[in-house]
């Protein structure tokens, strides 16, 4: 069965949080119930929200967040932040991270994004090779970041 690279389903909250896991190890799983079902009926209704996945043999095997930003410099185009990037660890090295985010960035050309940025807080090699292997170039901008935990 081929990989299908599509947007999230509203019914697949769990299978997300579940793949989620693998994306940061350490955080305290989120509380179920309405608050968690209220904020993601509002990501599902936010326009600038995208959140693309590759579902192989039936499951989520990847995915990444695209936002898309209004934008008054650029000629008014808007831009686009890729957040949340994730591959399962049982399915990397089979093309699906790359995959989820040539979806993605097609999705923000398709809408006039001029540019695509991402930031990852991995330090690792393999990591930054797998982003410059996707079309991102590091070094262009200098990002920071507050953290407000």
């Amino acid at each position: 069965m081929e990989p299908i690279i599509r947007k999230i389903q509203a019914r697949e909250l769990e299978d997300l949080l579940q793949l989620y896991n693998d994306l940061h190890k350490h955080d305290v799983p989120l509380e179920r119930g309405a608050r968690l079902n209220e904020q993601w009926e509002r990501m599902l209704a936010n326009p600038g929200l995208e959140i693309w996945v590759v579902e192989s043999e039936g499951k989520l095997a990847a995915s990444c967040t695209l936002v898309i930003v209004d934008n008054l410099t650029r000629g008014g185009r808007p831009y686009a932040l890729i957040e949340n990037v994730v591959t399962r660890s049982d399915e990397r090295r089979r093309g699906f991270g790359h995959a989820v985010l040539r979806q993605a960035i097609e999705s923000a050309r398709l809408q006039g994004c001029y540019k695509v940025m991402l930031m990852t807080g991995s330090k690792s090699e393999e990591v930054l090779r797998f982003y410059e292997g996707a079309g991102f170039v590091k070094g262009v901008k200098t990002g920071f970041i507050v953290n407000l935990d």
